[in-house]
């Protein structure tokens, strides 16, 4: 059995994406009980499978997304693909929420009070919110009076705004300070929804 055809089969089934020490781990583990073959990396495998469906003119594409990959189907079928699921309950993110993510996403590691000192208002319920959402997570305690918790983005921030990792901000300009309009300016994640053919959704200010 082709490596190709193995990580083909591994982002297929996978519900996230999956990074390429996590692929080569389980391709590894497939070659080792003898039932892999062909001879190519994991980088080679998906490079050649991306060609295949761009060549090809499938429906699906694989997409780099929270330092892993994954199965999509395209955008452009989105509309289609979505009439399969039911409509799906959303949260529409509120200016306050989206700012104080902002805050976090560019300052991080970042405290309360430090987010608080950018925003001139108390962001308890905000920060509550966001990490029941999953957002953003509590990455330690601050070596400070008090020890104030530190928080940071998530990797379902990343998969929720289509990024591969916080490099992909857009970015500020010297002296500016971050505002939910950063978010905003992002790209919508891939419309084309989860693995594998998953419904498609906007998700853009929305979970």
């Amino acid at each position: 059995m082709e490596v190709k055809s193995i990580v083909e089969a591994l982002l297929f089934a996978a519900p996230e994406p999956l990074n390429l020490s996590r692929l080569e781990q389980l391709v590894s583990g497939a070659a080792s009980s003898g039932s892999a073959a062909g001879g190519k990396t994991v980088r080679e495998a998906l490079e050649e499978l991306r060609r295949d469906y761009d060549e090809g003119r499938r429906s699906f594409q694989i997409v780099e997304v929270a330092r892993g990959y994954q199965l999509k189907t395209r955008p452009e079928y989105a509309s289609w693909v979505r009439k399969l699921f039911q409509p799906r309950q959303y949260f529409r993110l509120s200016g306050p929420t989206l700012e104080t993510l902002a805050i976090i996403a560019y300052k991080q590691p970042v405290t309360r009070p430090e987010i608080e000192a950018i925003r001139g208002v108390s962001v308890d319920g905000i920060l509550k919110n966001l990490l029941e959402r999953e957002l953003i997570k509590i990455d330690g305690q601050k070596e400070v009076a008090g020890r104030p918790y530190l928080y940071r983005t998530s990797r379902r921030f990343l998969e929720h705004f289509g990024l591969n990792s916080t490099r992909d901000l857009p970015p500020l300009e010297p002296g500016e300070s971050p505002t939910g309009g950063e978010l905003n300016a992002l790209p919508p994640a891939d419309p084309s929804g989860d693995s594998a053919g998953a419904a498609g959704e906007e998700r853009q200010g929305k979970i």
